[in-house]
Parts: C-alpha cells; sequence; structure tokens
C-alpha cells in the first residue's frame, strides 16, 4: 500500500516536472504572436488583391456587356435604318419614273433647183422624262429636250417641252395643268421614234399643225362612252403676224415669256371603238392669232382630222389639216388659208422590218391663186432590233414651188426610246 501511493506520488511529479518543461516562455509567445499576426496581414493583403481582381473583373465583364449591348443596339438601328431606306428607294423607284428618247439623222439631199445641198450628221434631239405620282390621283410629268447637241451660235436649243399635274376628278375624268403638248394630230403627242416610219417628221404635220407644238393651260380630258374619248383645253395661243409672214409653225411661243393677251380654245374628239382603228377630230379656235400685235390678222381656226388603221401586218396613217386666218394682212399674200394632207400606207413583215410609202402635200399661202404647193414622196424601211430601238432609211423626192429648194436624196435616222 505505502509502496503504491509512493509511486503514484512520483508519477504525478514527473508530470508536472515534464509540464513545467514543455510550458513556452513568453518569448516564444510572443514570437508565435507576430508570425499570427504576419500571416494574418498576408492573407488580408491577399484578400484585398483578390477583391481588386474581382472588381476589375467584374468591371471588364460589365464594361463588354455593355460594349455588347450598344452594339446590339446599333446593329438593330442599322438594320431599321437600312430596311427604312430600301423601302424609301423602293417606293420611290415606285412613284418615280425616268425615260427618255433621241435621234441621230444623216441627210444627204441635193437641192434640184440650185446650190442648197443638205449633206450633214446631226443629233436632232436627246429628250429626258421625269414623272412622279404623289398619289393615286395626283401625278407630275415632264419633258426635257436638247437639240442638235448643243447650245452654241443658235445651231441648238433646250426646251421644256412638257411639265404639268394631272389630277384625276373620277374613274373616266381628268384634269391637266401646266405646260403640255396640244391634243392635235398623230405625231404631236408620240413622236418617239420608234413609234413612226421616216427619218424625219413628216412635213405635213410639221408646217401645218404645227407639230411639235405646246402651250401652258388647263386640260379636261376623259371617256364619254366606250370607244369615245374627249380633250378640251384653254391655252395660251400662237403669234403670227406680217413679221412671220402669217406662217403657222413661227407663230409658236413656246411659253418662254410668250405674249399670252388672247387664249386659244382646243377641243377633240377620239374614236377607238374598233380594235387596231383611231379616228379623230380637232377644233381650235383663237380670237386674235397675232396676240394684238398685228392689227391687220383677227382670228384663226384650225381644223384636223386624221385615221390610223394597223391590222396584222398592214398599217395606214391619213391626216388632212387646214388654218383659216382672218384679215386682210394675211389674205394679202395667200396665208389666210394654210393646208396640208398626206396619206401613208406600211406594211411590218415581222417585229422586227417594215416598209412604208407616203405622199405628203402641204401649202401655207392656199389662199392665193399662184402655185405655193408642195408635194413630197417618201419611201423606206425601218428596223427595229428591239422594239424600243429602230434603224431608219428612205428616199424623198420633192416637188416645189418655182424657184424654192428642192431636196432630193437619201435620209437615215437612229432611234430610240426607254
Amino acid at each position: 500500500m505505502i509502496f503504491k501511493r509512493t509511486m503514484l506520488a512520483a508519477s504525478l511529479m514527473a508530470a508536472v516536472s515534464a509540464a513545467q518543461a514543455a510550458a513556452p516562455t513568453n518569448e516564444e509567445i510572443w514570437q508565435k504572436l507576430q508570425q499570427i499576426q504576419d500571416q494574418l496581414s498576408n492573407v488580408q493583403q491577399q484578400n484585398k488583391l483578390l477583391k481588386a481582381e474581382n472588381d476589375g473583373l467584374k468591371l471588364q465583364v460589365d464594361s463588354n456587356e455593355k460594349l455588347a449591348k450598344d452594339a446590339t443596339e446599333a446593329a438593330e438601328a442599322v438594320a431599321i435604318a437600312t430596311e427604312e431606306a430600301v423601302s424609301n428607294v423602293s417606293l420611290l423607284g415606285d412613284k418615280t419614273s425616268i425615260g427618255g428618247y433621241g435621234e441621230l439623222h444623216y441627210n444627204n439631199l441635193d437641192d434640184q433647183n440650185g446650190s442648197s445641198d443638205k449633206d450633214e450628221i446631226d443629233f436632232h434631239r436627246f429628250v429626258l422624262f421625269f414623272g412622279h405620282e404623289f398619289n393615286d390621283d395626283l401625278r407630275f410629268f415632264s419633258e426635257l429636250e436638247v437639240e442638235h447637241a448643243v447650245v452654241e451660235g443658235g445651231a441648238g436649243a433646250v426646251e421644256l417641252e412638257q411639265a404639268y399635274l394631272q389630277y384625276d376628278l373620277n374613274e373616266n375624268n381628268t384634269v391637266t395643268a401646266g405646260l403640255f403638248l396640244v391634243p392635235v394630230g398623230i405625231l404631236n403627242e408620240t413622236h418617239e421614234p420608234p413609234t413612226f416610219y421616216g427619218t424625219e417628221r413628216n412635213p405635213v404635220e410639221k408646217n401645218i399643225i404645227p407639230s411639235t407644238w405646246w402651250e401652258g393651260g388647263l386640260m379636261a380630258s376623259g371617256e364619254i362612252t366606250e370607244g369615245f374619248s374627249y380633250d378640251v383645253a384653254v391655252t395660251s395661243g400662237l403669234k403670227t403676224d406680217v413679221g412671220t409672214n402669217y406662217k403657222i409653225r413661227k407663230g409658236r411661243g413656246q411659253v418662254a415669256q410668250a405674249t399670252a393677251k388672247d387664249p386659244a380654245y382646243t377641243a377633240r374628239l377620239k374614236w377607238t371603238g374598233v380594235p387596231g382603228l383611231e379616228l379623230a377630230a380637232t377644233i381650235q379656235y383663237q380670237q386674235d392669232i397675232a396676240q394684238g400685235q398685228d392689227s391687220s390678222v383677227d382670228s384663226g381656226t384650225l381644223f384636223e382630222t386624221h385615221a390610223v388603221f394597223e391590222r396584222g401586218g398592214f398599217g395606214l396613217r391619213a391626216l388632212y389639216a387646214t388654218w383659216n386666218l382672218d384679215g386682210d394682212g394675211p389674205k394679202s399674200v395667200g396665208a389666210d388659208e394654210q393646208t396640208g394632207w398626206y396619206v401613208e400606207p406600211s406594211y411590218k413583215f415581222s417585229d422586227n422590218f417594215g416598209i412604208f410609202a407616203r405622199y405628203n402635200e402641204w401649202d401655207n399661202q392656199a389662199g392665193n391663186s399662184t402655185d405655193t404647193e408642195y408635194g413630197q414622196i417618201d419611201l423606206g424601211i425601218n428596223w427595229w432590233p428591239h422594239k424600243d430601238v429602230v434603224v431608219k432609211l428612205d428616199y424623198q423626192d420633192q416637188d416645189v414651188p418655182k424657184g424654192k429648194t428642192e431636196l432630193d436624196g437619201i435620209n437615215v435616222g437612229l432611234g430610240y426610246q426607254f
């Protein structure tokens, strides 16, 4: 028993002694605390670096997201703008039209009564059309022309041949206001080169009607009943006086600061009740055809009628036109009556090739008893390599009053429309 107690006491004393031997000193504890503090500082520094890095990454992510959003919005805006631009271009193409025509002539004509031969090449006309449809009822049309290639030395001219607004009153009636072609004859309103035979426009419509003839004013047009249509116009008029020897063609003012003291009144009735047939008649009246510039001339009245027939390859055009001028001035030179007519049969062998013959007579002094009448025979061919492109070759033979220039020979033409 005593031995056991002695051994227990010895064991306790050894344990206490070992514990005392293992306990750190104050200096060791301080060093340990310093090490822990340094570790904590390192951890805090690493946390700061990690937080800064995380903040940078978050900023970059936010920036990338903003850039992506901006890029998406920009792409959407470009897509919308592109769609609107395409839509506007499409709309412009649907509403606005551009066209034109032109013709190059070569004339090799010999004067049978003198030395006034004609041997020349000329780009006679270059024309551009511009039109715009504002809505289903209102539209605009214009035609700008350059004649003889250059405007220099009086050889050429720039002309505004048409510029008008047209409004549909209802399904069958329209009103036209502005600068437009007078509704008369065959060629005056439709004179693009592929639409007629012969290099030059026929001399009757040129000298008597006188094509191409435009005025400024107001016109109502429409359909009376099936096959019958009408045109009624109030426009500026001609000014023909002693200075022009009362020739109708020289009286055109072309609406270029033209005298407008006396208007002209035009009415046309047209019938197209049979396919391939057109019959029409026009009358125009002007109370003072000299516009107050010549007291020796009073009123002027035009009557014109024509027929156009096409059946299969066969075609026929015939026209008659006459002017009656009141007053002693025109009567004194025989210009009180100015008359012309022509007949033109043709045959088209195919869509690409046709032949024609035309006989023309006209007289701008038909009121006198002397021989002042002109006659001309035209024979020729048209070749259309395309329906809107034509090559022409024809021969003309004139019969003229004594002492006047008589031109016989060939004409070659190249024309187009689009």
